[in-house]
């Protein structure tokens, strides 16, 4: 079998590969599935292939789970159902790639290697676990149960390390920044998607109480049998839930996501596409006859905050209130718009969450200036390497 050094050329183009699948899998067999150590030396192109395959295997998984969402306001679930399986197809892709990563160690030091090995592993023993709590608790659509915590979980360690396996090793330069923001885009949604629940909740508890209910018949019946009303299966967690979650939780992602990938509007672009992506997925799913959503536009004034925070190198302690602040502002207009889940607006609970987000993004700060910080971003190879002489490293940046 031929070494990499010595391998076919690459197809020049996605569509060259795409019009001769064939040769493309012969070339892939031949010049990546040798075995090797992480930190293997991998060529620009061939490292821009292996990424790519991720995005594509979290569009699958994103596009899945966002369907799941609008599906199961409508009907029971089903293990089978379309959504479940276009996410499967995803999750398989994401299978394959830790695989290859893990017998060839093209594309991966240690450190992201065993991220997406735990991160994989996370997630398939939480796919069994759902199962059975779905058996034992019937129905269970709420995004906020701990088995669909350990799905989030695992998906976030994976991303991870994709995060850094490509932040590492590829040139610096507007490739290497798409596609750090492609990843980060889906590291973010998979942070903000419990709070789905109530986006969707909202609308679906509206039109059941204004007698023009998205949900059919037998998933109330269901949810009846289970002794579970309609406000309980719609909006099953309290209304501190929403905010607390997308600020302590969303927008602390996207101050990590500018922190590593650097460019000016790093969080801005993340939210606008996501929420770009969520209006079209609104009106696809709408026209399919499921239910709706609320965006959470919200999100949108928190990101150009951090942006601007982060750019004239506001800590969290001054910039964390500014920007919670206004969210809150930003969250009373969109509530005022009838278009916001149910937020509790007690001087109590917004307090505490200010407090906790801006704790948050300052204890953010401080990991991110300490030494152990600055030699995360540096690749760890095993003992007799010889990538570092061949592969060009440039770590994470903090611009």
């Amino acid at each position: 079998m031929p070494s990499p050094t010595t391998a076919p050329a690459a197809p020049g183009s996605l569509s060259a590969a795409t019009r001769r699948p064939v040769a493309t899998l012969r070339w892939l067999w031949s010049a990546y599935t040798t075995p090797g150590r992480p930190g293997r030396p991998t060529g620009e192109q061939e490292l821009r292939w292996i990424y790519s395959a991720w995005l594509g295997a979290f569009l699958l998984k994103m596009l899945g789970s966002s369907w799941d969402v609008s599906w199961h306001f409508k009907w029971l679930r089903d293990d089978l159902a379309p959504p479940h399986l276009l996410n499967s197809a995803g999750t398989a892709v994401v299978v394959a790639l830790v695989v290859f990563h893990s017998y060839t160690g093209h594309g991966v030091d240690r450190r992201a290697l065993r991220l997406m090995q735990a991160g994989i592993a996370t997630f398939l023993v939480a796919v069994p676990i759902d199962i059975v709590n779905h058996r034992i608790n019937g129905l269970d659509i709420t995004s906020w149960s701990p088995s669909h915590a350990l799905l989030y979980i695992g998906t976030a360690i994976m991303l991870a390390g994709a995060i850094r396996g490509w932040w590492l090793y590829a040139a610096p330069g507007r490739v290497r920044d798409l596609v750090s923001l492609g990843l980060w885009l889906f590291f973010v949604e998979n942070v903000v998607f419990p709070n789905q629940h109530q986006e969707y909740g909202v609308l679906s508890l509206r039109a059941y109480e204004a007698g023009n209910t998205t949900a059919e018949q037998q998933l109330l019946d269901f949810a009846a049998s289970q002794g579970q009303t309609p406000t309980m299966f719609m909006l099953p967690v309290p209304s501190w839930v929403h905010p607390a979650w997308l600020l302590c939780a969303g927008l602390l992602s996207l101050v990590a996501a500018r922190k590593v990938v650097g460019l000016r509007f790093t969080a801005t672009t993340i939210v606008g596409t996501y929420l770009a992506y969520r209006a079209v997925m609104w009106l696809a799913l709408v026209g399919m006859g499921f239910p709706a959503s609320v965006l959470p536009l919200v999100l949108l004034v928190g990101a150009v905050c951090v942006d601007l925070a982060v750019t004239h190198r506001l800590p969290g302690w001054s910039a964390g209130p500014v920007t919670a602040v206004a969210v809150y502002g930003a969250g009373w207009l969109q509530d005022a718009a009838g278009l916001l889940p149910p937020w509790n607006w007690s001087w109590e609970s917004v307090t505490l969450v200010v407090a906790s987000f801006t704790a948050l993004w300052s204890a953010l700060d401080v990991v991110t200036r300490s030494a152990w910080f600055a030699g995360w971003r540096r690749p760890v190879e095993p003992a007799g390497t010889d990538s570092e002489s061949a592969v060009p490293v440039s770590g994470a940046s903090l611009r």
